[in-house]
């Protein structure tokens, strides 16, 4: 190849590199284990250079649920102008980060019915090839962790998406306090600690990442 056209090359490849890549955290958080965690992964993707939203989803519970738990009520009305997620935000984003916490091992309703809202992108094509990770907490330490991430990857095989995991690529991920290789898990009430939140940014990281090499 003539060195001027290898230059030619190599100078597209370096502005591809600077590609601002678009990541959408959705999140439903009730007393506010995953909200943090939420923040953290907006920091980390900030960090890695991305363009983010910080969304949350839409409460399903009736006003007499939120208020009989103190901790519930707080946190709704601490977190009342965070913006809710619209399917705008999923067609936007090249990378959608979902955090919700564990409901018998599921994902919430609340995160549930937001995803059965999809359908009109997903009919379109326009969720496919963009990159998917998810985090989540529980209450106890095997309160369905793995369940409920594998059970949102359900959501983005048939999307079409690519699904990144934080894996074992970062020696922070081998501390079984930070959750496990699908997505950064912690136990809610004792906040989020500072090898939880390394984790998280080697979950958002790499995500980011994987989405600027997809662009290229």
């Amino acid at each position: 190849m003539p060195e001027q056209a290898k230059q030619h090359n190599q100078g597209k490849h370096a502005r591809r590199d600077t590609t601002v890549v678009k990541v959408a955290v959705i999140y439903y958080s009730s007393t506010g284990t995953v909200h943090a965690m939420a923040g953290h992964a907006v920091a980390a993707a900030e960090k890695a250079g991305a363009e983010v939203r910080l969304r949350k989803v839409a409460e399903l519970a009736p006003d007499e649920a939120i208020a009989s738990n103190p901790d519930w009520a707080a946190h709704a009305e601490a977190t009342g102008d965070v913006t809710e997620a619209t399917l705008d935000d999923l067609a936007w984003a090249d990378v959608l980060a979902f955090g919700t916490p564990t409901r018998y091992g599921l994902p919430t309703a609340q995160i549930k019915q937001f995803i059965d809202t999809s359908g009109p992108l997903w009919e379109q094509g326009k969720l496919v090839n963009k990159v998917a990770t998810s985090f989540t907490s529980t209450a106890t330490t095997h309160g369905g962790q793995e369940s409920t991430i594998l059970a949102l990857n359900n959501t983005f095989y048939h999307w079409g998406c690519v699904i990144v995991s934080p894996g074992y690529a970062d020696p922070v991920m081998f501390d079984p306090a930070n959750g496990n290789p699908y997505g950064v898990s912690v136990v809610g009430g004792s906040g989020i600690a500072e090898p939880q939140v390394a984790a998280i940014g080697v979950q958002m990281r790499r995500a980011v990442e994987v989405a600027r090499a997809l662009s290229r």
